[in-house]
This record gives C-alpha cells, structure tokens and sequence, in this order.
C-alpha cells in the first residue's frame, strides 16, 4: 500500500507537469512562430518478486514484477510549420522550411522562426531588426543597413536577397541577403524566450543554407508563421490529463483508507 502512495503521488506530480506544458501551449496560441511542447513520459523501476522461467518442465511464462510510478523523460518541441497569415507589411517574413533567421544579441547569435522585423535608426543606420531591436545578421553575418530611401520600396525575394528603389525609382541591389541557417537535430536547441533559441551539444552547430545543397527554405514576404499549436487537440489533451490527475488522487485516497483499515484491525 505505501507503494500506491508513491506510485499515485508519482502520477499526480507528472500530470500536474503535464498541464503546465498543455496550458503554456495554449498561453501561446497566437504567439508569431510559437513552436509547442509534449511532454514524454517513462515507467520507474520495476520490483521482481518471481520471474518467468522452466525449471525441471514446471514452465512460469510471465514474471511477477511491479512498477514503482511515472516521470517526466522529455519535453519536446514540435517545430511542424504553423499557418501562414497574409499581412502585407514588406517587412513581415516567414520560412518555408526548416530553416532560421539569424539575430545579433548582446550575448551572441541567437536563431529564431518569428519574422516580424522592424528598423530602427541607431546613429544614423536604418538597420532590420526584432521586435526587441537585435539586429538581423545577412550572410557573412553583417548587419542589415538600408538607406531611408529603402523603407518603403523594399523587396526580399525568397532566397532572401534584397533589393530597394532608389529616389529615381530604379531598382538597386543592397548587395545583403538574408542568412538563413538549419540544424541537425532542431529539438535539441534550447528556447530563451522571445521567440529565441539558443544552440546546445544536441542540437549541433548552424549551417547555412547557403553551403547547402539540395532543397532550401523559402521566404515569403508580407506573411508572418502562427504558432503551431491546435487549440482543439490541446484541450483534449488538457482534460485527459486532468482525468489522469484525478485518478491518481483516487488511488491515493484509496490506498489511505485500506492503510487505515488494517491499522483498527488491533482495535
């Protein structure tokens, strides 16, 4: 019976870890490139009391083992494409692919899906930036300067060159284009906030895309990435893990009143 306690608490803790995730995700449901989380779990060690054996031809096909409860083994983020919303705003950008823009921030390069970039004048350069104001790097990982001129006329074609109208109105080429970078194993990145991921040893060093043969992302501009997570199949998700709390609660209760049971058996 003290083995239920732990078991049911065990299960409680984790499904309460669970709809923190779920309810984070659906925090998160208009977040520009929200990628959503899932929560994975994993059985504990196991108590052998007999196992399976033949001895002398008296056969014992399964063996008698109990678990000892449920954790957390991973929470892992989908980075599935989201739905692209038409904005109209030239400087608005979304990836069809696998890749990520690349930011400047005080503590190094950061990788991000969120492509609503603005400018902001810094010491007389008009530079594309995020929401946050780091600057977006271009290959060779320069900053991206515009002339004001650039602004209003700006055109980022989907390999991420851009090009602008000068005050003539003719077409100039910035000589910039937009780095894109992809990883080896995306859900090893570790996610900062803002809309900002970090590399780890899990996730491998970027790669440009422009090193890269075969396939590439696709920018498209005036469209923004929406987040990725189905507010449906989270609240489904959400009241399956509210059950499973709740089982577990019972069992508990459960496990209580048999161990109170066989305390008033002196009595």
């Amino acid at each position: 019976m003290m083995r239920a306690l732990y078991s049911a608490a065990l299960g409680m803790k984790a499904q309460q870890t669970n709809v923190d995730i779920i309810s984070n995700n659906l925090a998160n449901v208009n977040t520009t490139a929200f990628k959503k989380d899932k929560a994975e779990f994993k059985d504990l060690l196991y108590e052998t009391l007999s196992r399976a054996d033949v001895v002398a031809g008296d056969g014992k096909p399964v063996s008698l083992q109990i678990g000892h409860g449920v954790t957390i083994s991973a929470i892992t983020k989908s980075f599935a494409e989201g739905n692209l919303e038409r904005t109209e705003n030239p400087l608005d950008l979304a990836i069809q692919g696998e890749g990520f823009f690349v930011v400047s921030t005080p503590n190094g390069p950061r990788y991000t899906r969120d492509g609503s970039f603005k400018v902001s004048n810094v010491e007389g350069q008009i530079k594309l930036v995020t929401s946050d104001g780091y600057p977006v790097l271009a290959e060779g990982d320069t900053e991206i300067i515009l002339p004001e001129t650039a602004i209003s006329s700006i055109t980022i074609d989907e390999t991420g060159r851009i090009t602008y109208k000068d005050a003539e109105g003719q077409v100039q080429d910035s000589g910039l284009k937009i780095k894109i970078v992809r990883f080896i194993n995306p859900q090893g990145l570790l996610a900062e906030g803002k809309n900002l991921y970090n590399v780890s040893a899990a996730s491998g060093d970027p790669v440009s895309e422009e090193e890269m043969e075969g396939q590439k992302s696709r920018i498209l501009q005036g469209f923004l990435e929406m987040s990725n997570v189905q507010v449906v199949d989270e609240m489904v998700k959400l009241i399956i893990a509210q059950r499973a709390y709740e089982i577990n609660s019972k069992a508990i209760q459960t496990a209580d009143d048999m161990l109170s049971m066989a305390n008033n058996l002196k009595r």
